[in-house]
């Protein structure tokens, strides 16, 4: 089987959270490298200290790093008998342990046939400088680096954004090509949830590729869990949890998996207590068929599910990430930990989180089982996103649960079954604990049945509301395909 460019598993980071007790914390880490898509600025007059006029702003190296910009993973014909150990490999051949000699690739007008058949030309606007007055630089990483930047003429015209430029010169391979777009692609089709980070425009030149967001000025998650010492209260831990399922359940629906979440990529849209959280980053995330599943191994080490390293998962992984994002909110440690990266992937496949330790014993039955639900190592025993809203504890009466892709997969897999199986499924329904009729009549009521009846009519009218471009690109449509006549009843 051929080998492709990979796109990198985050490295360990001394990002201040503590290490879960039952783990001993290494002595020493790494410094703690800021997210390239982090688009804010607490500097009052980014221009203050850039006398150089667009496009790019003083002390800002035409491109953002040596390594080039990181495509998919290697694939294996088959699962390795551990999965730490490829990973580390892939590392080093990315240069995060020893970095390999390369050859460069010889760019326009130098020959070299590799280069010439790479077209990175993305039809976006050429008419960047026109349009935007860069200021300094926010952030950095390895898909490129952030500048706040001043709208200048047009609907953005004295109105401050973000901007994320990404270097053409690090697109090495057709794939990392495809990544830029696709990663544009999605920001586009998902720009209109109230907790997805606000995409404007693209543009592009002979040198970068430009995106131009929404300016958040509120700092990451991380930052707000730091300051307080580590540790939220149940209930503003709830807040932030509820933010982050709400957006994730939007992206799940739309056939989008985000594959890389973690308090890092949540930013707070001014430095209010109160202030919404918005999704970033959806370099590592892609567009996902509802039966399908990705083998990829990418994301950041603490948050990243036991499936992905298996190389088999879904939107499930996405869940297991918001169990350790609540684990931290609710601790503040980490609920695996270990010295190295390859240490962390064991932990992640073989150990259990603590839950005995402080402050765990005053913490409410309702939150630990709730992380539970979500940290167990079978995902098919996780919450979806939707469900994990309707959870006791987070259920509001008051708030409205959001459509679930899970319910056209369960009806899609009664249409199939045989009538042996629907009869047991049957029976089964008059055992369904109360938690789950809760969540199964929120989405009858979504459904808008009549008479108490559900048509195919009626499931297809109320997915095409929540139509998107992702959803073309994910075809979530095409579960109608084999279900040709369908009536449901409630009761």
């Amino acid at each position: 089987m051929g080998l492709c460019c990979s796109k990198n598993v985050s490295a360990v980071k001394n990002d201040g959270i503590t290490p879960a007790t039952h783990f001993k914390p290494p002595s020493s880490s790494p410094p703690t490298e800021r997210p390239v898509e982090t688009p804010s600025s607490t500097d009052c007059n980014p221009f203050a200290a850039s006398p150089f006029q667009s496009p790019l702003p003083a002390g800002v190296p035409p491109s953002p790093s040596e390594a080039g910009t990181p495509g998919r993973k290697f694939r294996w014909p088959l699962p390795p008998p551990s999965p730490a150990k490829p990973i580390m490999a892939i590392m080093r051949r990315r240069g995060q342990t020893k970095p390999p000699k390369e050859v460069p690739i010889p760019e326009d007008g130098e020959g070299g046939e590799g280069e010439r058949q790479l077209d990175k030309s993305f039809g976006y606007a050429n008419n960047f400088p026109a349009k935007f007055e860069l200021g300094r630089e926010v952030g950095r990483g390895h898909f490129g680096y952030t500048c706040w930047a001043m709208g200048k003429r047009g609907e953005l015209r004295g109105q401050p954004v973000a901007v994320k430029i990404i270097s053409k010169a690090k697109m090495t391979t057709a794939i990392s090509i495809e990544d830029v777009r696709r990663e544009i692609k999605i920001m586009k089709a998902l720009s209109g949830h109230k907790h997805m980070i606000k995409f404007h425009d693209a543009f592009e030149d002979a040198n970068n590729v430009y995106m131009v967001m929404e300016l958040c000025e509120g700092g990451e998650l991380l930052d707000r869990i730091l300051s307080r010492g580590g540790r939220y209260t149940e209930e503003d831990a709830k807040s932030i949890v509820v933010q982050i399922l709400s957006v994730v359940a939007f992206c799940h629906l739309q056939g989008v998996v985000h594959r890389d979440l973690k308090p890092e990529n949540f930013l707070f849209t001014t430095r209010d207590d109160d202030a919404p959280m918005k999704i970033i980053d959806f370099g590592l995330s892609d567009f996902i068929r509802p039966d399908q599943r990705l083998n990829d191994i990418v994301g950041s080490a603490y948050y990243v599910a036991p499936e992905v390293l298996h190389r088999s998962y879904s939107v499930e992984a996405d869940m297991w990430s918001i169990g350790v994002i609540t684990y931290i909110l609710l601790c503040g440690s980490r609920p695996f930990w270990a010295q190295t990266e390859s240490g962390i992937f064991h932990s992640v496949l073989r150990a259990d989180p603590n839950f005995d330790d402080s402050p765990w014993p005053v913490v409410s039955a309702e939150a630990k089982a709730f992380v539970k639900r979500l940290l167990s190592k079978d995902h098919r025993k996780r919450m979806t996103a939707a469900q994990a809203l309707t959870h006791p504890w987070l259920r509001d009466e008051n708030r409205p649960v959001p459509l679930d892709i899970l319910i056209y997969k369960s009806v899609k897999s009664y249409v199939r079954a045989t009538p042996l199986k629907r009869a047991k499924i049957k029976a089964l329904s008059k055992a369904i604990p109360e938690d789950e009729f809760f969540y199964l009549k929120a989405q009858f009521s979504l459904l808008e049945p009549k008479d108490g009846f559900l048509s195919l009519n009626s499931f297809k009218a109320v997915l095409t509301r929540h139509f998107t471009d992702a959803m073309k690109e994910s075809r979530v449509i095409d579960i109608f395909n084999v279900v040709r006549f369908l009536d449901l009843s409630y009761g």
